[in-house]
């Protein structure tokens, strides 16, 4: 196996989380804790450097890591802060993962990691049902084609993966593991069964 490749993981707190009535969706309660700390927590035992991409509450924020805001205007969705990460640190890989997913798996990164041979550009975990673009790995050279891709006003992440070399991750026996929670009621039905 090769040595583990340079990475700046991100998370992504971004939005405008119209879903959740427009509050901060990072923090969150759920549980008594915010979201992005059981996303935290998963990516430091698992030894990553994090950074998180935010737009408001960066104060807050920074008791995470390295907080950046995006770089294009009007909220792009999650390219705008996967693009922002590349645009604005230095590394040779950039994971993301979203604020909202407090589940993630264990051997998340361990899974990514594997995947990436000499011609990788993009890993993308998939939960056996569907792709999981917001849970993914971009190497640097990705950059140009992604703020191209931008400026030409796409945002479907799906159409990027044709212009790249693009792997996709088995986690078909975590499907649970990315249960992302949007609204007050999926925080309220995931709070209860936790």
């Amino acid at each position: 196996m090769q040595s583990l490749p340079e990475t700046t993981w991100v998370i992504l707190a971004g939005g405008q989380a119209r879903r959740m009535g427009g509050k901060d969706k990072g923090l969150v309660t759920l549980n008594n804790k915010p979201l992005i700390d059981y996303v935290h927590d998963r990516l430091a035992e698992q030894g990553a450097h994090i950074a998180v991409n935010a737009n408001r509450n960066q104060e807050t924020y920074a008791q995470y890591g390295q907080v950046f805001s995006d770089v294009f205007e009007g909220f792009p969705g999650p390219l705008g802060g996967i693009h922002a990460a590349m645009a604005q640190l230095d590394s040779e890989w950039y994971g993301f993962v979203p604020c909202d997913c407090p589940n993630l798996p264990h051997n998340l990164l361990e899974k990514m990691y594997q995947t990436i041979s000499d011609d990788t550009e993009i890993v993308v975990a998939h939960d056996g049902e569907s792709v999981q673009p917001v849970v993914t790995m971009y190497k640097r050279s990705v950059f140009e084609r992604l703020e191209n891709f931008l400026n030409n006003g796409d945002r479907k992440i799906v159409l990027l993966y044709d212009t790249c070399k693009t792997e996709f991750v088995d986690f078909s026996d975590e499907h649970d593991a990315f249960i992302n929670l949007n609204t007050p009621d999926e925080l309220e039905k995931f709070g209860a069964l936790s």
